[in-house]
């Protein structure tokens, strides 16, 4: 810890279980990655905290597409990436027009907007039944319309602030996918995603050999974080997984705003 002497103790534990959150968002609760967002910008600035986090987040990426590889749904995958790669270079864009706080709120309001919008499909699918709710989840994950709404939104939040978790979280759950096959799918959507956002931390200097030394002292609660969340997931329901993801994500999305 003595490469970094102007980092307290508390600020030291604030980064530690901030990195825990990260491994166990990757490998259980994808909510919990929109809070560690909050955690390291609490602790470091805003720039130093976003380059600190990508190569993180990827090093969990690693570990969940290593554990959930033979879970990925590639066509879900395939469908979503012009959507996503829209997103993204949006969010690129946009990150020249608007401040932190504006932004922060905006995804906040969005994210809300979205989850009401997915708990009310998610509801008639209820209703109609489990027989015909299967089917409705089926057609709402080849919707050409949702792919674009979520996916263009999942590229967008990741891009301006490393909050693609919840729009990406919402189109799974809606999707009706089991625990094991969400987990796989969103594995190796943001390792996709979070490599493709590398090439532009790298070349506005972002990253640098502190922020990569510190990367490494946080590596290690990052691995129990995903050992921590790969024994829970093994022993969570379809049904309990899905609230405590959406109850996440509301949460998260209401931090955003403040």
């Amino acid at each position: 810890m003595s490469a970094f002497p102007d980092l307290t103790a508390a600020q030291w534990s604030v980064l530690v279980i901030a990195a825990v959150f990260v491994g166990i968002a990757k490998t259980a609760l994808p909510g919990l990655a929109t809070l560690s967002v909050a955690l390291f910008a609490a602790v470091l600035p805003a720039r130093e905290s976003t380059a600190v986090m990508v190569p993180l987040l990827i090093a969990g990426d690693l570990y969940a597409i290593w554990m959930y590889r033979h879970d990925v749904d590639w066509r879900t995958l395939g469908r979503l990436a012009p959507a996503i790669l829209v997103g993204l270079g949006t969010g690129a864009l946009v990150l020249w027009r608007i401040d932190d706080a504006g932004m922060k709120r905006m995804i906040g309001i969005i994210l809300l907007l979205l989850t009401a919008a997915t708990l009310w499909m998610m509801r008639r699918r209820g209703r109609r039944g489990p027989g015909r709710g299967a089917g409705t989840a089926r057609t709402f994950s080849r919707s050409p319309v949702a792919r674009w709404v979520y996916g263009s939104l999942g590229g967008f939040t990741t891009m301006i602030a490393n909050a693609g978790g919840p729009p990406m979280t919402m189109y799974f759950v809606a999707s009706g996918f089991d625990v094991m096959r969400f987990m796989g799918t969103q594995a190796y959507f943001f390792f996709l995603v979070n490599v493709t956002k590398m090439p532009f931390q790298i070349g506005l200097g972002l990253i640098s050999a502190h922020s990569l030394r510190l990367d490494a002292v946080l590596l290690a609660p990052l691995v129990v974080g995903a050992l921590a969340g790969g024994f829970v997931i093994r022993r969570m329901s379809t049904t309990v997984f899905d609230v405590l993801v959406i109850a996440l994500t509301v949460f998260s999305s209401v931090f955003l705003l403040f």
